[in-house]
């Protein structure tokens, strides 16, 4: 009698494809809502779809690479690591080349086309780390070389995409680094020095920025600065506080209409919050912490090490960003640009989080029958 197989080829994990493709919808009918008043009186545009439109393309493209990269048996991610690697550090290079935005040297702008590198370096860090991980075997544990060369790889990224003017993705690459780290075996209080010796390092590059400063002075009373460095903050909790428990309807809201800047990017919650009112957005929570559930658990079943690692870590990647997106956003944490993962408008980020997805659910594929 043949012995059963304990990893056998199973179907994708259905509920988080299908919570990842709600959350899209959403986003893009939310993109929408948020936009087109400013669309519409855009003497450039005039036009109330332009960023809708813009949105759905991207959705469109990136539901069909998720799907190519779930049917791609995520192993092969091994032997094009390096070349992705070299791409992305590239890429943060060239960023550099174009004219800053805000004061900020983010994006490659070809013509309507604008692409974040700093979205690639999130996930190819995960890679990275999981192939080096898998291979050092017990050697996590030590501290030295180990654990000491993974957090510089990390902090290389991290330090790149600092010097692009975006400390939050950085501080996501760090936090990121640090979980798929410690699941790869690194010991507790190795981490937790590394972790308390990095808070002061976090002050001196909030200081190393004017504006970052002032951010974090408002951060308590935003009052005291309406007009500046508490607007934003401000008017989200103007949005918020309008919409109730129910909302004042979809398309109806008043802070897209010039109060908030660029309401359908970081702060889309805000209006989701007040057209859909506490309801829509408890709604949006549990949708996030669904995807969070799924990507714990194909961690937990993964058939090797390396399939956890990048489990943990795309989850990790998608779960720090939304939360602190919500919490910028209710005021919790200093206003910070994060992006709310797969529904504030930017297509480079859409399509690289649902290329992750594809990849989260190949690994689905693989797992326990459990």
């Amino acid at each position: 009698m043949k012995k059963p197989k304990l990893f056998e080829k199973v179907e994708v994990d259905f509920v988080l494809l299908a919570t990842v493709l709600l959350i899209l919808a959403i986003g893009v009918v939310m993109v929408y809502s948020a936009s087109s008043y400013v669309d519409l009186n855009d003497p450039k545009i005039h036009d109330d779809m332009y960023n809708f439109k813009k949105q759905g393309m991207f959705a469109v493209l990136g539901i069909l690479i998720l799907f190519f990269i779930e049917k791609v048996d995520y192993h092969k991610l091994k032997k094009v690591t390096n070349i992705i690697i070299v791409i992305t550090i590239c890429l943060l290079g060239v960023v550099f080349l174009f004219p800053a935005i805000n004061g900020a040297s983010r994006w490659i702008q070809v013509g309507p086309l604008s692409l974040q590198p700093s979205e690639i370096a999130k996930y190819a860090v995960v890679l990275l780390l999981a192939r080096g991980i898998e291979k050092n075997g017990e050697r996590i544990k030590k501290f030295f070389p180990t654990v000491f060369v993974y957090l510089l790889v990390a902090a290389f990224f991290a330090g790149f995409v600092y010097l692009e003017k975006n400390l939050s993705i950085a501080t996501v690459i760090m936090v990121v680094s640090i979980i798929v780290i410690y699941v790869g075996g690194a010991k507790g209080w190795q981490l937790g020095a590394i972790i308390s010796s990095l808070i002061p390092v976090g002050f001196i590059f909030i200081l190393a920025e004017p504006y970052r400063l002032l951010r974090l002075k408002n951060f308590m009373n935003p009052w005291s600065a309406p007009k500046t460095t508490g607007y934003q903050a401000i008017q989200s909790l103007y949005a918020l506080g309008s919409g109730g428990i129910t909302g004042v309807g979809l398309g109806q809201s008043r802070q897209k209409c010039y109060y908030i800047p660029e309401p359908y990017n970081d702060f889309i919650f805000s209006i989701i919050g007040e057209e859909l009112g506490f309801i829509g957005c408890v709604i949006i929570i549990i949708l996030f912490l669904i995807v969070i559930q799924r990507g714990i658990k194909i961690a937990m079943h993964a058939k090797d090490v390396y399939g956890t690692l990048l489990a943990v870590g795309i989850t990790s990647v998608i779960a720090i960003q939304a939360m602190i997106n919500i919490a910028v956003v209710t005021g919790a944490i200093p206003v910070t640009g994060v992006p709310l993962p797969f529904i504030s408008s930017g297509g480079s980020a859409l399509v690289i989080n649902l290329a992750a997805m594809g990849i989260l659910l190949n690994i689905s594929s693989q797992t326990t029958k459990k």
